[in-house]
């Protein structure tokens, strides 16, 4: 069951960051057309019949890989997730794709994260939040404006669609699972003012068909990912769909 805060303690991190200026851009999908990107071992899950496919763009920040004696400069990250459950029922993220402007980033496609180079920018014009990137070679790009609004009090949906405490990944012909750790998201209202991109549809997908829901946050600190573990396989099916889960006790409380 999706919660606003942690599910576990990451004690041994294998990497440290902190997020900023954060916006997430959500779009509903039929779920065969998000099952037929997914890994054996992942189902979809859905909110409301739908499965979510989400862009966030945002700024990685005090990010402390093993071994470095000191946080790598800030630098721009923008990921294309969608919201899946493993083979033990657990709520997770599979990405898409993650675009970053960091070279050194690319070092992380070892453990099956697909990770693109590029252009990326964000710049701030009075109220307005803009982010721009373009993968390296001319490959997919995007631009996203915003205009943060009020800070919100989360309701169920907000949380199933922004709290996500593990990440997924695939190599050596394995699933993985990482879990992460971190503050709740403080949200506010986003507004949008323009979004083209064409990362969805590189991914595989159809382009949206309807205005994304928004959600926008200044951003989270102490973010802690932790060791990468091979996921057992159970009997559940893959490649399916997982109802939507019933509501969390207190859901809608910040």
């Amino acid at each position: 069951m999706v919660s606003y805060g942690p599910e576990q303690r990451v004690y041994v991190p294998e990497l440290c960051a902190r997020w900023q200026t954060q916006t997430f851009l959500h779009w509903a999908y039929p779920p065969e057309e998000v099952r037929r990107l997914l890994p054996d071992g992942l189902v979809v899950d859905t909110y409301e019949g739908s499965a979510w496919v989400s862009l966030t763009p945002f700024v990685m920040a005090d990010v402390r890989p093993p071994g470095f004696p000191a946080a790598l400069p800030a630098f721009e990250e923008t990921n294309l997730r969608t919201y899946v459950r493993g083979p033990d029922g657990r709520e997770g993220l599979w990405f898409l794709s993650i675009e970053v402007s960091a070279p050194v980033m690319l070092a992380a496609r070892a453990i099956g994260a697909p990770y693109h180079l590029g252009r990326l920018a964000l710049s701030r014009r009075e109220d307005v939040q803009a982010y721009t990137g373009t993968r390296r070679g001319g490959g997919p790009r995007y631009r996203v404006a915003v205009r943060p609004g009020e800070p919100i009090r989360p309701t169920h949906r907000d949380v199933w669609l922004t709290s996500r405490w593990r990440c997924f990944s695939r190599r050596l012909g394995m699933l993985w699972e990482t879990p992460v750790e971190h503050e709740p998201w403080p949200l506010r209202e986003a507004h949008l003012v323009d979004v083209e991109e064409t990362l969805v549809s590189a991914a595989g997908l159809p382009p949206p068909a309807a205005q994304p829901l928004l959600h926008f946050s200044e951003g989270v600190h102490g973010v802690r990912f932790g060791l990468s573990r091979p996921v057992r396989a159970t009997h559940r099916g893959a490649g399916g769909t997982l109802a939507d889960p019933p509501r969390a006790e207190g859901a809608g409380h910040a």
